[in-house]
C-alpha cells in the first residue's frame, strides 16, 4: 500500500520583493520533485509572526540581514509559536560567520540561492527539529532590539526601548511599559546579562530602564527610610535595595 507524502509547507521571509519571488521560483521547479506548498510570506518581523500565528508553516526560508530585525532575533521569536518551525537562513555572510551555523548543525543557504542546494536543504528540513534558543543567542551575543510577547496564540514583539522594567514573579517576568503588563517565561538573570548597558538591577526581582529613573525617595510606613525608584510614565514606585543605594548617588552626579 502505497503511502501518501504530505507536502512540506514553507513561508519565506525576505524584505526585498526580488528576493522572494526568486525563492518563489525555485520553490516552484522544487515542486516537481519534492510535495511543497508555500503557504505565505512576509517582508518584516511582525507580519512574518502574524502569519505564521495563522498558517502554521513546517519550514521557514529566512534572510538574515533585513533592516528591522536580523533574521537570527527573528528566528529566537518564531520558537515562541505554538508549533516553532525549521529555519533555513538564506545568507551572505561571511566564512566565519558560516562556521558558526556548521558547528551547531543550521542549515543555510548563500546566496544567490542555487536550486540543488535548496532541495538538498529542503529534503533535510523533513527530519530537522527547530533551532534552540540557547544557540541562537550564542550566534547573536548582542541583546535584542524587542522581547516576544506569547498572549492567545500569537506573539507580539515589544520594543525594548518601550520597558520601563522587568520584574520576577514566581516563574514568570512582569514586562511593564507605559501603556500595559505583559508576562514572559525568562531568566531575569539572563535579562540582566544581555540588557546590562539599557537596564539596572534595583532589587533581587527587579531590573529598571536607567532611561526610566526620574529620581528617588525615601519610603514611608513599611518602606520607613528605605530608598525607592521613581519612574517615568507610571505611578508605581519601586523598592531599592540597599546593596544598590549607589545609584542614589550616581543620580544626583548625573
Amino acid at each position: 500500500m502505497n503511502t501518501i507524502e504530505l507536502a512540506l509547507r514553507v513561508f519565506i521571509v525576505d524584505d526585498e520583493i526580488p528576493a522572494r519571488n526568486r525563492l518563489r521560483e525555485l520553490l516552484g521547479d522544487c515542486n516537481n520533485q519534492l510535495a511543497l506548498d508555500i503557504v505565505g510570506e512576509a517582508g518584516n518581523p511582525q507580519e512574518a509572526l502574524d502569519k505564521l500565528a495563522e498558517t502554521p508553516a513546517d519550514v521557514v526560508l529566512m534572510d538574515i540581514r533585513m533592516p528591522e530585525m536580523n533574521g537570527l532575533e527573528l528566528a529566537r521569536h518564531l520558537q515562541k509559536l505554538d508549533h516553532p518551525p525549521v529555519i533555513i537562513f538564506t545568507t551572505a555572510y561571511d566564512e566565519y560567520a558560516l562556521q558558526a551555523f556548521e558547528l551547531h548543525a543550521i542549515d543555510y543557504l548563500l546566496k544567490p540561492i542555487r536550486l540543488g542546494r535548496l532541495f538538498d536543504a529542503l529534503n533535510r528540513a523533513r527530519s530537522a527539529v527547530p533551532i534552540q534558543t540557547a544557540i541562537l543567542q550564542e550566534l547573536l551575543p548582542e541583546a535584542r532590539k524587542q522581547l516576544s510577547i506569547h498572549e492567545r496564540g500569537k506573539v507580539h514583539l515589544v520594543p525594548i526601548e518601550q520597558v520601563l522594567f522587568l520584574r520576577a514573579e514566581q516563574k514568570y517576568i512582569t514586562v511593564r511599559t507605559a501603556q500595559r503588563e505583559y508576562l514572559i517565561e525568562e531568566s531575569l538573570t539572563a535579562l540582566e546579562k544581555e540588557f546590562s548597558a539599557l537596564m539596572v538591577r534595583v532589587h533581587r526581582n527587579c531590573l529598571v530602564a536607567k532611561s526610566a529613573i526620574v529620581g528617588f525617595e525615601k519610603g514611608e510606613g513599611e518602606n520607613d527610610g528605605a530608598w525607592l525608584v521613581k519612574l517615568r510614565d507610571v505611578e508605581e514606585i519601586l523598592p531599592l535595595s540597599r546593596r544598590q543605594n549607589i545609584l542614589v548617588k550616581e543620580f544626583g552626579k548625573n
